[in-house]
């Protein structure tokens, strides 16, 4: 097949990441897969994708709403000629009406969080008339995911599949040593946004180093709070403790220097960074939220509620419990196999090649 995937722009964040893997994979299985960027921005991803020979169209979006997009996209639409276009984060706006006037029979849309927070007035509307009227099939990348998309756009549950992100595994390190060093490391992967509870972190990072003199909490990540939270931490008298390490291409040395992963988020879809600290084998503590509970269970990590005192007590439970560690880490990595990107991108295709039911889509949607 030939399949369009289509992005407004690939930053370093879970979405792009989960793009960019499916992409390789699905090459590998044999399939042309062309990417589409709207806007004209080149990030780490866009130079790998271009290294292993794939090709990106930029349509060079301005800011805000830009109708010569329709024109563009259109024009690319008949000259490719897709035989699926597969649509991510918010850009169904223009994709799907253009996708539908270029006869395009295979329409796909992943929902990367939750619907509710996905999207939100004309966008939600406008979502909701693509599902019913124009062909277009949502994924949710869990079964939380699935179901407030049914809710939110008044869907049959059975039009809207699940499929699960997936990274490369091979190109993890697995941690095998679980004892704690001089220097103890916790590790966050995210993006400085509201929802990903950055000043809930700080505060049980308080508390644990009260405990832990000897602990340092690595950042990885960059977003519009950043500075708040950089001033928080000062505030809290932790400048010597929290590190900084801004928006990181490659993060597998710091998952295999890490003790514990923490994820203290308000809201998640399906988490690209909780399965790369899975496949590393690294010991979790992560909010019960969103996605999160079908990727893991108390067998393989700790959940919590998004509150600070329960978060330091989960992480002071595992610092003070080395085989407690090693036995989740273990699981962890084990239950990670499920969320290869190979697995991920034969589920898609088998979705593409069957168009999910395609001729009788219609009526699914609409019982």
């Amino acid at each position: 097949m030939k399949i369009a995937q289509i992005m407004p722009e690939f930053g370093l964040a879970g979405a792009e990441i989960m793009c960019e893997n499916l992409v390789y994979e699905l090459k590998e299985l044999g399939h042309e897969v062309i990417v589409i960027s709207m806007y004209d921005y080149h990030s780490a991803i866009t130079e790998r994708l271009e290294k292993k020979q794939v090709r990106i169209i930029y349509l060079n979006k301005k800011p805000g709403f830009d109708i010569s997009i329709f024109p563009k996209l259109y024009k690319v639409f008949k000259k490719e000629k897709f035989d699926v276009v597969h649509m991510h984060r918010y850009i169904t706006f223009y994709a799907v009406p253009v996708a539908a006037l270029a006869r395009i029979p295979v329409r796909i849309h992943t929902i990367h969080s939750v619907a509710t927070y996905d999207n939100h007035g004309l966008g939600r509307f406008l979502n909701k008339v693509f599902y019913h009227h124009f062909r277009t099939i949502p994924v949710g990348l869990s079964e939380l995911v699935k179901e407030t998309v049914a809710i939110t756009y008044h869907l049959n549950r059975k039009s809207i599949p699940v499929i699960y992100n997936g990274i490369d595994l091979k190109k993890l390190r697995f941690k095998n040593d679980y004892e704690l060093n001089n220097t103890v490391i916790l590790l966050h992967i995210g993006r400085f946004i509201e929802a990903k509870n950055h000043r809930g972190l700080i505060d049980a990072f308080k508390i644990i180093s009260k405990e832990y003199d000897n602990i340092k909490l690595r950042l990885i990540g960059d977003g519009e709070l950043r500075n708040e939270i950089q001033s928080y931490v000062d505030k809290k008298q932790l400048t010597d403790k929290v590190e900084f390490l801004g928006l990181l291409d490659d993060c597998t040395n710091y998952y295999s220097e890490a003790d514990i992963f923490i994820l203290t988020s308000y809201v998640e879809g399906m988490p690209i960074t909780l399965i790369e600290a899975m496949g590393s084998g690294l010991p979790i503590v992560s909010t019960n939220v969103g996605g999160i509970p079908n990727m893991i269970t108390k067998e393989n990590a700790i959940l919590v509620n998004p509150d600070t005192y329960e978060i330091s007590v989960a992480v002071l439970e595992l610092l003070m419990n080395e085989e407690k560690r090693e036995k989740l880490g273990s699981a962890a990595k084990i239950r990670s196999r499920r969320f290869s990107s190979g697995v991920m991108a034969k589920e898609y295709e088998r979705l593409y090649m069957n168009g999910y039911s395609l001729k009788n889509i219609q009526e699914i949607i609409n019982e």
